[in-house]
């Protein structure tokens, strides 16, 4: 008779419920931060429109930002007036920053700095 004793594998109830908090902060995280992701792209997208028109001033192109913000309601982060606006050799430069603040759990935060400029 051969004493084949097998070895047992596999995953403790302390490592399952490890990972298990590990991913669900992560999953908190990622639920809470994917919203702002998807706002900067928004107003990235703005600013590129803007800047391929190729406004004459710059009150136009503030403007015509807030027109696109009241059709997107997603961008709450950023005003008309939080945009650098320039001119290089009659193309027209738009650049803008801003910070968001994510709140986690208590008092525990996370801040996000955005920096952006048209294409």
């Amino acid at each position: 008779m051969v004493n084949a004793r097998r070895q047992q594998s596999g995953i403790s109830l302390l490592g399952l419920l490890f990972w298990a908090v590990v991913l669900s902060f992560l999953g908190v995280v990622a639920a809470r931060t994917i919203p702002t992701v998807m706002e900067f792209y928004t107003i990235q997208s703005a600013v590129d429109r803007i800047a391929k028109g190729n406004p004459q001033t710059v009150p136009l192109a503030r403007a015509e930002f807030e027109r696109i913000k009241q059709v997107e309601y997603s961008i709450q982060s950023i005003a008309s007036q939080d945009l650098t606006i320039t001119k290089d050799n009659d193309k027209v430069l738009i650049s803008f920053a801003y910070e968001k603040q994510v709140a986690l759990a208590g008092p525990v935060f996370l801040l996000i700095k955005y920096e952006g400029h048209s294409r």
